[in-house]
């Protein structure tokens, strides 16, 4: 029911950082549908951002949870990075680890997966310093608002990112697909919008509390995003899931799109 869906009020009360990454990217208990869906998704930012892939000098990731490992393949290509979260803990969460707190996760592990994709598995220490030195901001966003990052206005990018985030924002396809229009508004002409999608996604957990998600299949995404504005340069429709008890997804959409001049 609508009514039931959760919403913005019920992130900032409710959902925990610190339960969100020991759910979903835990380093400790070896393979799980968790990490296999990690390796996939940095697989597919390696080939979109890696040589001969993407680059420019913006790039804006829109709902980065406390998550850096989305970012790794793009701090290469791009020299001005973006990252933005509704939620105030996963903002803290996310200055934590650029400032190098004691207290913030430890994303090593994804960061040498990353490191042994590009060919270079010693130089992690490094690719965690670039990666900082790239991102120049943290800031709030809403993708319901015209201006997603609102109240700070950017120049348009040349990229935008959003990974398994879009479909926990929103109660209807409807509101999903003003909130792609949204993001193409961050964008230059032939600026690219690179996303993930969970499909057939209801519900996940974040420890022991259940957080809301539009239920969307691979053809309501696409049809989405072209309707957005965008020309889809490449679509990769994988069957990987998450754990039944943490995430009953049906799949996974990886979707590289170019913004489109005109109708």
């Amino acid at each position: 029911m609508e009514g039931s869906f959760t919403g913005g009020d019920e992130y900032q009360k409710y959902f925990l950082s610190k339960d969100y990454l020991a759910t979903y990217y835990n380093f400790d208990h070896g393979p799980s549908p968790e990490a296999e869906m990690l390796k996939f998704n940095l697989e597919c930012l390696h080939k979109t951002f890696g040589p001969g892939g993407l680059k420019g000098d913006t790039l804006i990731d829109i709902g980065s949870g406390p998550t850096i490992y989305q970012v790794l393949a793009a701090c290469e290509s791009f020299q001005d990075i973006t990252l933005s979260d509704f939620t105030d803990c996963n903002r803290e969460e996310l200055d934590k680890w650029l400032k190098k707190d004691p207290g913030a996760y430890d994303w090593s592990p994804a960061v040498k997966l990353a490191c042994e994709l590009e060919g270079s598995s010693g130089r992690w220490q490094e690719k965690e310093e670039k990666l900082r030195a790239v991102v120049k901001r943290v800031l709030k966003c809403d993708a319901n608002l015209g201006n997603p990052l609102a109240p700070a206005s950017l120049p348009p990018a040349d990229c935008v990112l959003t990974l398994l985030a879009m479909e926990c924002a929103f109660s209807s396809l409807g509101a999903y697909r003003a909130a792609l229009r949204n993001l193409a508004s961050l964008l230059k002409l032939g600026g690219h919008l690179v996303t993930a999608v969970t499909l057939g996604l209801s519900s996940y957990m974040v420890g022991k509390r259940k957080f809301s998600c539009v239920v969307l299949q691979k053809e309501e995404v696409e049809q989405a995003v072209l309707d957005a504005g965008f020309h889809i340069e490449q679509l990769l429709h994988s069957s990987r899931c998450y754990s039944v008890a943490n995430a009953a997804n049906s799949g996974i959409c990886f979707i590289v799109a170019r913004k489109r001049a005109g109708p």
